[in-house]
């Protein structure tokens, strides 16, 4: 049986913390065939904006089955939708109780955790976020996609803000992906924002990565954000 224990990787940050404990909690979830060190080099890029945050990049529960290496959160050998959403949330309660304690360890709670994922694991947040019972502060799913839209009616819990960023020469999640994902969240009620990436393949670019920036500082210091563009405007 899983447990939070099942799922650890590397972590980084805070940078900077008067008290030494962090402000926000911001997961990181990979792909299928990579592992926990394959987004954690994010971390000291978004930390610049948020150096009192943590980052942990666990891990999936399961050895990837298409590939000699990497972890997998669900299998893709059988992509008929039914099979993926049983993967999903085979996966999503590992995922669940393992953000449960990050945050009872952080001390914090829902609205100070992002979660951010990168194609499987974009699938992965967009599935647990929803289901949790209390919103965080928001989702960052790049080359992803949604799992199960015509379940968002009966099972959605939460709604946090959600950003998709997607190339539109992605070769292995079609990019089509993207306007499924965003029209779906937004008739069940999300605040959700797509932006496509011209040219971009499977991958992320440097705007996606400004677009991430941005909407982490705009979900987690709406306040600050909005007197920083006062400011501006002056």
């Amino acid at each position: 049986m899983n447990t939070a224990l099942d799922l650890d990787g590397p972590r980084f940050g805070p940078a900077q913390a008067a008290d030494g404990k962090p402000k926000e909690l911001i997961v990181l979830l990979h792909g299928l065939g990579a592992d926990g060190n394959d987004l954690i080099s994010l971390a000291p890029l978004f930390g610049q904006i948020l150096p009192e945050a943590a980052f942990v990049s666990p891990n999936a529960p399961f050895p990837c089955d298409m590939a000699p290496m990497g972890r997998q959160w669900f299998s893709f050998q059988n992509r008929e939708p039914a099979a993926v959403l049983e993967g999903a949330r085979a996966a999503a309660g590992p995922l669940d109780a393992f953000i449960d304690a990050e945050l009872e360890r952080a001390g914090l709670s829902d609205d100070r955790l992002a979660l951010l994922g990168f194609s499987q694991g974009t699938m992965i947040a967009l599935h647990t976020a929803i289901r949790r019972p209390r919103p965080c502060a928001a989702v960052i799913g790049y080359s992803g996609a949604l799992i199960g839209p015509e379940l968002l009616a009966e099972e959605v819990a939460s709604r946090p803000p959600v950003l998709l960023v997607h190339g539109d020469a992605d070769e292995v999640v079609p990019f089509q992906s993207l306007a499924a994902a965003e029209q779906a969240l937004r008739a069940a009620g999300f605040l959700v924002r797509g932006e496509a990436r011209p040219g971009l393949g499977h991958g992320i670019d440097e705007a996606g990565l400004k677009l991430g920036a941005t909407m982490l500082k705009q979900s987690l210091y709406p306040d600050e954000v909005g007197q920083e563009a006062g400011d501006t405007g002056r």
